[in-house]
């Protein structure tokens, strides 16, 4: 029965149904098959939508959506411009930079490319550099949203690993910054084999005073969520509720850029975002139950530990497995579906909870830039313009530090769990 759920799965996927439909064929033919009670269907449903964590998903994707309404994004990549724009690769450093700045208020990739995207392309394209690895470079930044605190896939994780999610978000801030210094990096080099274009002179001390106040406001706004995680304050939920009362306070007060219209779109938006998610939370709930109930998770942990004991080689063997199927399934599913799999035997391994937790999702992120069902690729070529193949092109030199990102983080797991540490 098991093979045949799989496999109906698989050829439904295939074939190209949407996944929530190919999750839920053939749980609920299950559910009918073994004369469970149809009810059973929507009770495990509602009953994994019934978490408080889960709670700060829409919040934050609201937070995300009022930042570009409201033109803050605008402003974060004009002081991005001013601290980067002159150091090797221009307006390429600012692409990164900008993102982590951002990442820090939207926590998900691709509300960071359709946010920042479309002002970085359009800069950089007008200042010299090929459209097509202004939108390579934009996919490889976002990155690194999904990681940096607000994290929606942490969040996830999380729920569905009974994992602290304050120590998921903080783990989440030193491998962010490693992978933007190894962006930062590869785009030096780059620029200097390819000369590429940079601002003319240094910004002078009133330009970038002026940039840095203008930005001030939204760049407290990571500090305030993270530090009030630190020391207790809040939780993630909490704080992404306190994050958009402040972002809205700014955007009114400070800026007086917000308009109702721009808060009825984000809110079209948020709702819009909020239940493709959820829906799929749901629906691979159902999915995991009865993967449960047919004994998965424990054949599977039996199989993985009969491969090796030592929990290195296992998580490059779990990485492995994760690089495919984020191919092909988008990082909430995946998360749904096989991290609770894996979760239990790579930590009977000795493999730390929080520590496979950032790999994991790292590693799932890979699949947004990686054909054949990279979201991230689709969305950028729609935003600039241009083919998915040319974008593919110009992100091949791209991967080096996003793989080395992922292999460092393997290797040296203190330095995602150094900062939790500190909190215990």
């Amino acid at each position: 029965m098991t093979l045949l759920l799989l496999g109906t799965f698989t050829l439904l996927f295939i074939f190209g149904w949407p996944v929530v439909i190919a999750v839920m064929l053939p749980a609920i033919a299950y559910v009918l098959w073994n004369d469970f009670p149809l009810e059973l269907v929507g009770q495990r449903m509602v009953y994994a939508l019934d978490s408080f964590p889960l709670v700060a998903v829409p919040i934050f994707i609201f937070v995300g959506s009022l930042m570009n309404q409201s033109g803050i994004t605008e402003r974060i990549y004009t002081f991005s411009s001013a601290c980067v724009g002159r150091i090797h690769g221009g307006l390429a450093q600012v692409n990164i930079f900008a993102s982590l700045v951002f990442s820090g208020m939207s926590g998900a990739a691709l509300a960071d490319i359709g946010g920042l995207g479309r002002i970085e392309v359009k800069a950089m394209t007008a200042h010299g550099f090929k459209k097509e690895f202004a939108s390579a470079l934009t996919c490889a930044s976002a990155i690194v949203g999904p990681i940096f605190p607000p994290s929606i896939p942490l969040i996830i994780y999380g729920s569905v690993t009974n994992v602290s999610i304050v120590q998921l978000l903080i783990a989440g801030i030193v491998p962010a910054l490693v992978c933007v210094v190894f962006l930062m990096i590869t785009v030096a080099i780059l620029a200097w084999k390819y000369d590429f274009p940079r601002a003319e002179r240094w910004p002078t001390r009133q330009e970038l005073s002026s940039s840095f106040l203008s930005a001030l406001p939204a760049l407290l706004t990571p500090i305030l969520m993270v530090g009030g995680m630190l020391v207790g304050w809040f939780t993630p939920t909490e704080a992404a509720s306190i994050t958009v009362v402040y972002v809205i306070f700014i955007s009114v007060v400070i800026y007086r850029s917000l308009t109702w219209q721009h808060l009825l779109a984000s809110a079209y938006e948020t709702i819009k975002s909020t239940a493709a998610i959820l829906v799929i939370v749901s629906a691979a709930a159902l999915f995991g139950w009865i993967l449960a109930v047919e004994g998965i998770p424990q054949a599977a942990a039996k199989e993985l530990l009969s491969l090796s004991k030592d929990p290195l080689v296992l998580l490059l063997i779990v990485n492995v497995l994760l690089l495919i199927v984020g191919m092909f399934l988008d990082s909430t599913t995946a998360t749904l579906l096989v991290i609770p799999i894996i979760a239990g035997p790579l930590h009977m391994a000795g493999v730390d909870p929080i520590h496979l937790g950032i790999v994991a999702i790292f590693n799932l992120m890979l699949g947004l830039f990686t054909p054949p069902m990279g979201l991230a690729l689709f969305l950028i070529a729609d935003i600039a313009k241009v083919s998915i193949r040319s974008v593919l092109k110009e992100m091949l030199p791209l991967y080096i530090p996003l793989v080395g990102t992922l292999i460092v983080l393997i290797l040296f797991p203190e330095i995602t769990l150094w900062l939790p540490k500190m909190m215990r």
